[in-house]
């Protein structure tokens, strides 16, 4: 009797461990929004030199999705591309990274396009969208079967690039947010701010009624003004980035939205290609502030928030604290400043590496 009990006793423990890896360690993670190619002259040749260019997938929750499938996770993306040949350049990107796409709806006339300057030194990069009337853009409710969707899914991520694109996409976002509460998933959003789509009037008219779906709140400084009305006490613009600046703000929006978690990257831009690095995370009773890295040169710093939240999105699945969440997320963001392209082709391993303290550089053999 007592060897069969401890062997019982054994059996529920495997068993537990079992329904831990799998849903923590390779959780079932949704992504919702727009995937554009974005078209982009080589090295850092200005658009007026350009003579050719090169075709790059990428969007917020795309590249989100594709950090999540490199860390393990089942990805699935969400979104609505032509039935054409081009969108399929689109849809293949995902599938080539092992994101799940069955629930990418097919139809409407055209991919967003995004046109790409890298900059260099004081010159800045230069973004020009061709984004209008995408297919995402007028995406029906019909569309989506969000039960099917989020059935046995764990979290939900989206950002505020999303409901900017249209009204259309804007409802499809709200009933995925309802459909995700419904199921009991995690979710979280990117605030992620975008002046040449929409105004920060209409952005905080949208965005603050779908914050009572959010479990995980991220932006910087810029984005919670611009979407959610709040103002840190911090001038980024001068290099002012003390966490303390933002400790009050993050309480505020904490006490009115109910987040579990709000986040924040802290950025100091001293050119195009040289940066500081660093992140804020607030769980309603603690604040961490990650360490700091020097990016310098930084090879292409599209995609670097949207690594920054696959990162956060594994590290709070898989960490025992929200420090090592955060640092696991900065850590993935810095190294994804030194990769061409919007997505973030690293692994959990390389990631770690880095977040413990190896940032040499050195070849690996």
């Amino acid at each position: 009797m007592f060897v069969g009990h401890r062997f019982s006793r054994q059996k529920d423990l495997y068993l537990h461990i079992i329904i831990y890896v799998y849903r923590y360690i390779m959780a079932k993670i949704v992504t919702m929004g727009e995937i554009m190619l974005r078209l982009s002259p080589e090295g850092n040749y200005r658009f007026v030199q350009a003579e050719k260019f090169n075709i790059i997938p990428g969007g917020g929750e795309a590249n989100v999705g594709i950090s999540l499938a490199n860390y393990g996770h089942e990805s699935v993306f969400v979104s609505k591309l032509p039935k054409h040949e081009i969108g399929q350049i689109a849809v293949n990107a995902m599938r080539k990274f092992g994101v799940n796409t069955d629930f990418i709806a097919r139809g409407g006339e055209r991919v967003g396009l995004y046109y790409a300057e890298t900059g260099a030194s004081m010159r800045p990069s230069k973004v020009i969208y061709d984004r209008a009337n995408s297919s995402i853009a007028e995406a029906k409710p019909e569309d989506f079967d969000f039960d099917k969707i989020f059935e046995g899914a764990d979290w939900f991520h989206w950002s505020g690039i999303t409901p900017a694109i249209s009204d259309a996409s804007a409802e499809c976002l709200k009933l995925a947010c309802i459909a995700a509460k419904k199921h009991g998933v995690t979710v979280s959003c990117d605030l992620n701010f975008r002046k040449k789509l929409w105004t920060s009037e209409k952005a905080i008219s949208i965005m603050r009624p779908l914050m009572q779906y959010v479990d995980v709140c991220i932006g910087n400084e810029e984005d919670a003004e611009l979407c959610l009305g709040f103002k840190p006490d911090a001038d980024v613009e001068a290099g002012v980035t003390d966490a303390a600046g933002y400790e009050g703000i993050f309480k505020a929006m904490a006490k009115e939205f109910g987040f579990k978690y709000v986040v924040s990257t802290l950025r100091e831009s001293f050119s195009a290609t040289h940066n500081g690095w660093k992140a804020l995370i607030y769980d309603g009773k603690e604040f961490y502030q990650s360490k700091r890295y020097d990016i310098n040169p930084i090879i292409d710093r599209v995609g670097g928030g949207d690594s920054f939240s696959g990162g956060l999105i594994h590290g709070l699945l898989t960490k025992a604290t929200q420090g090592e969440a955060l640092e696991f997320a900065v850590a993935a963001s810095a190294l994804k400043h030194t990769i061409p392209g919007d997505f973030n082709h690293v692994s959990v391993e390389e990631v770690e590496a880095l977040a413990g303290g190896n940032a040499n550089g050195r070849v690996q053999r």
